[in-house]
């Protein structure tokens, strides 16, 4: 080989290292900028998939008692809108009321559970509003004179002394669904009507005019339990509630 081509062999090896260091660092950046961009996807779906973890884990370590648990389904979607609220620092009594209106009202569909101490610390019979249904809540509604039960999340407020006794006001948490409730005198409160022994005898608790009434002598213990900031949940699984709430998901 003669000496004089030795600078252009020389000069060509060195351009090709410089091709190639370059078609690496393009094939790395490529390689990055998708993994970066799956990253929020897959951060996101971790993301509901530990909150579903933790709540099916904290589900399971919910002492019953006497008592039985909420279906895992309702107890999943109450503890997303309490956690939500929670969050807004609206809770400041860890009690979770959770009412469940695919039950019959033959059926104690009322949990109260103790979030600190992950207890079910009651379990009742409730009445739905008169013109939701007979034995069963099937129509809601967050108009005035409806008489209808409404449903989502209410934070509970303070105590008075009406015609059913103690009496428990509450404050819808959810536009068009029950933020009217204040306004409506939707309140807990005991009734005669809910009983067992009606329930036996005409298959069904009498109704409220859209009240979550309990059994006269369940209330006082119930109301001072809850009141002053707790979380009520009441569930129906109605598309028109899943597809209006925004705080399930």
């Amino acid at each position: 080989m003669s000496y004089k081509f030795l600078p252009l062999v020389f000069l060509g090896f060195i351009l090709n290292i410089s091709n190639t260091k370059t078609t690496s660092k393009s094939i790395y950046k490529s390689h990055s900028a998708k993994t970066e961009a799956a990253k929020p996807a897959t951060l996101a779906k971790n993301k509901v998939v530990t909150f579903e973890e933790k709540t099916i884990t904290l589900y399971n370590e919910i002492e019953a008692g006497q008592y039985s648990l909420p279906n895992l389904e309702t107890f999943i979607k109450a503890f997303e809108g309490y956690h939500a609220l929670e969050n807004q620092g609206k809770v400041k009594n860890n009690i979770l009321t959770i009412v469940d209106f695919s039950f019959s009202s033959t059926k104690e569909r009322m949990w109260v559970i103790d979030m600190e101490n992950k207890k079910v610390i009651l379990q009742t019979l409730v009445s739905h509003g008169m013109n939701s249904g007979k034995e069963f809540a099937k129509s809601f509604s967050n108009q005035n004179e409806s008489f209808k039960s409404s449903l989502g999340f209410f934070i509970t407020g303070e105590t008075y002394i009406g015609k059913h006794g103690i009496s428990l006001k509450l404050d819808g948490q959810e536009y068009g669904l029950n933020d009217n409730a204040r306004e409506r005198a939707v309140v807990v409160h005991g009734a005669d009507y809910v009983s067992k022994s009606l329930a036996n005898r005409q298959g069904y608790i009498g109704r409220s005019q859209g009240c979550p009434a309990v059994a006269p002598e369940v209330a006082s213990k119930l109301i001072k339990t809850i009141k002053n900031k707790s979380v009520l949940f009441i569930y129906h699984p109605t598309r028109m509630y899943v597809n209006k709430s925004r705080l399930i998901s």
